[in-house]
């Protein structure tokens, strides 16, 4: 039977009990563990239901789920509740990497956090700015690119959950940060595919020259890859800027990426190299050659795709569909 209590109400219904989240909503309120902060700053739902025959996704309404899942941003000293509400026939989770969070939203097996099939549950997420410790060395807060995902379905790992979709971006900003003008770009290298598709069914992103945009990567599977951006950079910090040109912070257009690993950058859109069909790709060649790549694209300050970025994304379509890969 499905709980009767979902989505917003069942998320209200916890909030209720004395502000003490983090459980199946059936519980009683002795049951449920008290969280880092119990006055949740913001509150939203999200949604585990099947795409097809062997993905699943997360969605922040019915029916509209996706892969990767919706971008969670936070800022720092923000506590979000996220009620989780399970439409599959198994059971699923929500486990977040880089906030803070009791053993009742780890949404692992053994603390007992995964939510059984038509079933809802509430995680709360916390973040906190850096702070001084008492001995004297530095916390150094939450913000930073993170990521969450599945860990229950399949097997204790969530592995059957990540290999079907299960996974999202989360974004913690620090106050003052600078924010894109659009949003997130999210690209997930797992095995060997971008967003569990390979080129050219991969994400083709779209800017406007001038525009801040960002770009969060994360790792899943089994496999070591390498992110390379053509004809941008960025410095190898926290946001991908620096504060000042004195800053020593390398600059990359490159870097590596394992399993569970996690960044950000921010850059402007053809920023001294102008319009055009930008790759962005694993450099492992077998894997890039396995169909690892996709396309940003810069378009006019006007929002108008040059003629001659128009013929070079229907080359790179042309010459990645004429490959062998196997498209997922």
């Amino acid at each position: 039977m499905r709980s009767k209590l979902r989505g917003p109400s069942a998320l209200l219904a916890a909030l209720a009990l004395g502000g003490l989240v983090g459980s199946v909503p059936t519980s009683t309120a002795a049951d449920i563990p008290r969280q880092s902060c119990s006055d949740p700053t913001r509150q939203i739902s999200l949604f585990a239901e099947k795409l097809g025959r062997d993905r699943i996704g997360y969605g922040l309404t019915p029916k509209s789920a996706s892969i990767p899942g919706p971008t969670i941003q936070m800022t720092e000293g923000d506590c979000v509740a996220v009620n989780l509400v399970n439409d599959t026939n198994g059971r699923v989770s929500l486990h977040a990497h880089g906030v803070d969070y009791s053993p009742a939203s780890d949404g692992t097996p053994h603390n007992l956090s995964c939510v059984p099939a038509h079933r809802s549950r509430t995680y709360v997420w916390s973040t906190h700015a850096p702070t001084v410790r008492q001995d004297g060395t530095v916390d150094p807060g939450s913000a930073g690119y993170w990521h969450y995902h599945d860990h229950c379905h399949g097997t204790p790992h969530g592995t059957g959950g990540i290999d079907a979709g299960l996974f999202g971006a989360l974004i913690v900003r620090r106050a003052g940060d600078p924010v894109p003008d659009r949003p997130p770009f999210v690209v997930v290298f797992k095995d060997q595919t971008i967003n569990l598709k390979k080129a050219p069914f991969t994400p083709i992103f779209k800017a406007n020259l001038g525009e801040r945009v960002e770009f969060v990567v994360i790792g899943h599977g089994n496999l070591f890859h390498t992110f390379h951006l053509h004809g941008h950079r960025w410095a190898d910090t926290r946001t991908g800027t620096i504060s000042s040109p004195d800053d020593t912070a390398p600059l990359i257009d490159n870097k590596t990426l394992g399993p569970a690993d996690s960044f950000g950058f921010q850059i402007i859109a053809g920023e001294h190299v102008g319009q055009g069909a930008w790759m962005y790709h694993c450099h492992v060649q077998g894997h890039s050659d396995a169909g690892m790549t996709g396309l940003f694209v810069v378009r006019s300050a006007e929002g108008k795709m040059s003629p001659s970025t128009k013929a070079a994304v229907r080359r790179w379509k042309a010459m990645e569909g004429g490959g062998s890969h196997h498209h997922g």
